[in-house]
C-alpha cells in the first residue's frame, strides 16, 4: 500500500520523472496501475499504463459509450402489446432494464384505455428476443439481486423486494403489489425482515412473475385478467395494440447506471447494442462483435477486451492506456458520471481488485482523465484521486 505522501510525491512528478523512479515504485505496488492525461493528450502521470488489468464496474463506461454511439443518448426501450380475437392478451419484451413498478402503473392505464375493461382471456409473455439459453460470464455465480438473470421481458430488474415476518410476506414497497409467486419466493429464499432478492437463473420463475404484476397492475387501473399466465409467441401476422415506449431516455438510464452500478441494467444495455444494429435475438456474441469493431477503429482493439458488458467477469481486460482513451471518447457525457465522492468518476470493486476511472479537475492542468488500478483497500484509490486533484 502507498503512503499518501508517497504517492502525492510521485504524482507531482512529470512521466519522466516518474519513469526514473519505476523500480521503486513497482517495489512498493506492483501491481499498480496509475494514468492522468490533460485535454492535450499529454501523460501527465503514468505508471504500468500498459499493463492489463482487471476494470470490474468501470467497465460500465466503455459500456455507456458504446450505447451511446450504437443507440443514441435519447433511444427509449419498448415493450409491444398484442390482443387477439379471444381477448387473450400477448406481451412481447424488449429487454427494457427500467421496466419497473413506477413504469408499470402508467403502462397499466394506457393498456386498459386500448383494450377496455372487458376481463382479458389469460396473458401469453414473449420472451422470444431473448434466447432462452442466454447467460453472462461470472452472473451464475453470485446471488446478489443486482446481478439478477438478463431477460426479454422482466420487471423491477428480476428481483422481489418483499418483508418476511415469519411465514407472512409482504411487499417492501407501496409502489409494487404482492403476488402469489413473490410469496411463494419470499417464503423459500427470502431472509427474515426486509430485502431484495432476484428471481434465481430460473427463467420460468422470472416470466411468471412479470406475468403476474402485469396482471395486477391491471386490476389496479381498472382492467380484469380472468385467464392463465403462460408463455409463447406473438402469432405471425397479429399486430400491436398497444406500444410501450420506457419513460425514461438511454442517457437516463445510463446516469442511473453509472450511479448504482447495476450488472443486470449493464448487460441489458449491452445486449440491445447487438440487437439493435444486427437484428434479434439478441446474443452476447452479437454485442462482442459490434463492440469490437467500434473498438477496432479507434485503435483498441488490444487495449479493452470485453467478455460481458457489465464488469461481472474476471476475463474482462483493459489497460490504463486504451480507458483513457475511451474516457477521452466519452468526455461528452462526463455529466452522466457521478462518484460516490460527488465527482465525475466510476468505481470498480471486487475481490482483490479496487479501480476508480474518470475526469478530475486539477489546480494546474484543467480537467484530467484518469485511470487508478490497485489491489489495496477502498481508500488508497480515492486518497489517490484527492492527490491529482491537489498536487497537478
Amino acid at each position: 500500500m502507498w503512503s499518501r505522501p508517497l504517492a502525492l510525491a510521485l504524482l507531482l512528478l512529470p512521466a519522466p520523472a516518474l519513469a526514473d523512479d519505476k523500480e521503486k515504485v513497482a517495489a512498493l505496488a506492483p501491481s499498480g496501475v496509475v494514468l492522468v492525461v490533460d485535454l492535450e493528450g499529454s501523460e501527465l502521470v503514468a505508471l504500468n499504463a500498459d499493463e492489463p488489468f482487471v476494470p470490474a464496474s468501470v467497465t460500465k463506461i466503455v459500456t455507456a459509450w458504446l450505447a451511446l454511439e450504437v443507440l443514441g443518448g435519447d433511444y427509449r426501450f419498448e415493450t409491444r402489446f398484442y390482443l387477439d380475437d379471444k381477448r387473450v392478451l400477448y406481451v412481447r419484451g424488449g429487454g427494457d432494464p427500467f421496466l419497473i413498478s413506477e413504469e408499470l402503473a402508467p403502462l397499466a392505464t394506457d393498456l386498459v384505455a386500448v383494450v377496455g375493461k372487458k376481463p382479458i382471456d389469460g396473458i401469453v409473455l414473449d420472451a422470444s428476443y431473448y434466447p432462452s439459453n442466454l447467460r453472462i460470464p461470472g452472473i451464475e455465480d453470485t446471488n446478489n439481486s443486482y446481478d439478477a438473470l438478463n431477460s426479454a421481458l422482466a420487471v423491477n430488474f428480476n428481483t422481489i423486494y418483499g418483508v418476511r415476518s415469519h411465514n407472512k410476506v409482504r411487499s417492501a414497497e407501496k409502489q409494487t403489489p404482492i403476488t402469489p409467486l413473490a410469496i411463494a419466493q419470499f417464503r423459500a429464499r427470502g431472509p427474515k425482515g426486509s430485502s431484495r432478492i432476484s428471481l434465481s437463473q430460473d427463467s420460468t420463475v422470472s416470466l411468471q412473475y412479470a406475468g403476474e404484476l402485469i396482471a395486477a397492475f391491471i386490476e389496479r387501473a381498472g382492467g380484469s385478467v380472468k385467464g392463465r399466465i403462460s408463455t409463447g409467441t406473438v402469432p405471425e401476422g397479429l399486430e400491436p395494440v398497444y406500444v410501450h415506449r420506457q419513460s425514461r431516455t438511454l442517457s437516463e438510464i445510463l446516469a442511473e447506471l453509472l450511479r448504482a452500478s447495476n450488472n443486470y441494467i449493464a448487460n441489458q444495455v449491452f445486449l440491445e447494442i447487438g440487437g439493435h444494429r444486427l437484428g434479434g435475438p439478441v446474443s452476447l456474441e452479437k454485442s462482442l462483435m459490434v463492440a469490437n469493431e467500434m473498438l477496432a477503429a479507434h485503435g483498441l482493439a488490444t487495449a479493452i477486451h470485453l467478455e460481458e458488458g457489465s464488469g461481472i467477469s474476471r476475463d474482462n481486460r483493459f489497460t490504463a492506456r486504451g480507458l483513457a482513451k475511451v474516457l477521452e471518447l466519452f468526455a461528452p457525457h462526463a455529466d452522466l458520471l457521478h462518484g460516490h465522492d460527488g465527482g465525475m468518476n466510476k468505481t470498480g470493486t471486487m475481490d482483490g481488485i479496487r479501480t476508480l476511472a474518470g475526469y478530475a479537475d486539477t489546480s494546474s492542468h484543467g480537467r484530467v482523465r484518469f485511470v487508478i488500478s490497485l489491489t489495496s483497500n477502498d481508500e488508497m484509490r480515492f486518497r489517490l484521486l484527492r492527490a491529482i486533484e491537489s498536487g497537478l
